[in-house]
């Protein structure tokens, strides 16, 4: 009996590095043809990191290259822009509908998963009234796609923090928060939201990753982003563009990797403690 186990944990341990090899080389593959296709020389004979100097020269490549810089900078301020937007919205919202009104959790995941449902284009299509007011009164910035990449990141972002609601009794912690003096600012800020943390940041990396990536409603509202300007520069320097989308990629997993050691403490209960020294009366 031992031995057949012994040999089931052997095939189980095997399959999985199998598994794991193949997922390495399915993704692993593409980035070493990127880097192969940047790094040969004139004529496809040689080597060369010419591609590479020029993306490390930040002078040379925004005298050479203002549209790369341009849609750089703008894919930085959106990331943020969406990752507080949808917080802001989606965290207080989410946890006052599961504290005081139970029955709309059905109707505010209908809503939030409905983009899913929706192609990009005509997503555009209904923006683009939206938009014309939002340019004619605010200014024609492309920081203002912020707003639409809100409305793409709601399917995943509530998912994410849905699992993190469930996982906690929301309820009780906010009872016990009130019952020691706690406004309903202090409850969310110092009791929710740190019990909600790897929800958050779960959340968080999904609308980085896509903000970073998206092309279709950037391209048809005629705005820059990094993957328009990958887009254009690719018709003129297309190893330029492929060293920087290779770059923008190792980019992205190092934001996402940085952001996962971000508040890997313990959520826990100093922000009770701290509520109850308040309570007691000194002695």
């Amino acid at each position: 009996m031992s031995g057949q186990r012994a040999a089931f944990h052997r095939r189980q341990r095997l399959f999985r590095w199998l598994v794991l090899t193949v997922v390495l080389t399915f993704f692993t593959l593409p980035l070493l043809a990127m880097l192969d296709f940047t790094t040969q020389g004139p004529g496809g004979v040689g080597r060369t990191l010419d591609t590479w100097r020029t993306l490390a020269d930040v002078d040379a490549v925004t005298l050479e290259y203002p549209a790369l810089r341009e849609g750089f900078l703008a894919s930085l301020g959106l990331t943020v822009i969406t990752v507080v937007v949808m917080l802001l919205l989606l965290v207080p919202t989410m946890t006052w509908v599961r504290l005081r009104l139970p029955g709309l959790s059905r109707t505010v995941e209908f809503i939030c998963l409905l983009p899913l449902t929706v192609p990009a284009i005509v997503l555009v299509v209904g923006l683009t009234p939206v938009y014309a007011w939002v340019y004619y009164l605010l200014g024609d910035s492309t920081l203002w796609l912020g707003l639409a990449y809100v409305v793409l990141v709601l399917p995943y972002a509530y998912r994410a923090i849905d699992a993190g609601l469930r996982s906690i009794d929301v309820r009780t912690l906010a009872e016990a928060a009130r019952s020691l003096g706690a406004g309903w600012g202090t409850v969310m800020w110092r009791v929710i939201l740190p019990n909600l943390r790897t929800a958050v940041l779960s959340a968080s990396f999904l609308s980085v990753a896509l903000v970073l990536g998206e092309f279709t409603i950037a391209n048809l509202f005629s705005k820059k982003n990094l993957q328009v300007a990958m887009y254009e520069l690719g018709k003129s320097d297309s190893k330029v563009s492929v060293a920087v989308g290779l770059a923008s990629l190792v980019f992205v997993a190092a934001i996402l990797f940085a952001m996962s050691f971000v508040g890997s403490g313990r959520a826990g209960t100093a922000p009770f403690s701290r509520l109850r020294r308040r309570k007691e009366p000194s002695a």
